[in-house]
């Protein structure tokens, strides 16, 4: 069966195709969807059928699972990462939502959840409405990884058309938020002592 294409107003996004998606999740499904980056693809969290499905899909092994959390807002992050001091708090909150992953010492529940033994977890909050109000009505985070393109010269996949085409016996929404980027966001560790930009992504630094 061939996945749902459901075009969104990323500005107004319509309650009732925001709950469309937050049913599938529910039920395991996988999805594609817009961000303040590029276009990603996920499932929820707590299910775990759906994370492995996910693993298949994009080519995984579920233990070396590595991938982030979207979470809705920065009252999520608490439940999933631990050692989030008061300079650290301040730093998310000035750049988030924002295009910007943050890798964090992860609470013991991420190995639980995730069925792995995971010290580290990487938390998003893009500055997207369509994926936050997904987030936000899921209760729980989405775990995400970006959409990547087959071909050497274009890193990921922008045109949710021929996103649809590519993906629509494998997903089972793809969500049309408009033409997505093809930058990924900056991922800074702040596991350490010292906080490192590990990938330059569209996030700037300077400022931060």
């Amino acid at each position: 069966m061939a996945a749902t294409l459901l075009r969104i107003n990323s500005h107004n996004p319509p309650d009732q195709k925001i709950g469309l998606i937050i049913d599938t999740l529910k039920k395991g499904g996988v999805i594609i969807y817009p961000t303040d980056t590029v276009y990603g693809i996920g499932c929820d969290l707590f299910n775990k059928k759906a994370i492995d499905r996910l693993c298949k899909l994009i080519g995984i092994k579920p233990n070396k699972l590595n991938l982030s959390f979207i979470c809705h807002d920065l009252g999520d992050i608490s439940d999933y990462a631990r050692n989030i001091n008061t300079p650290l708090f301040k730093l998310m909150k000035k750049s988030l939502p924002g295009p910007y992953t943050y890798i964090l010492n992860s609470r013991s529940s991420v190995p639980k959840i995730l069925g792995i033994n995971k010290k580290t977890v990487g938390i998003r909050v893009p500055d997207n409405e369509i994926t936050r109000e997904i987030v936000r009505g899921l209760g729980n985070p989405i775990i995400n990884a970006s959409l990547k393109d087959a071909d050497a010269f274009v890193a990921y996949m922008t045109d949710p058309d021929q996103i649809y085409e590519r993906y629509k016996l494998k997903v089972d929404i793809v969500i049309d938020g408009g033409l997505g980027g093809n930058i990924p966001s900056t991922v800074i560790d702040c596991t350490g002592e010292e906080y490192e930009v590990v990938r330059e992504g569209l996030g700037d630094t300077e400022d931060l």
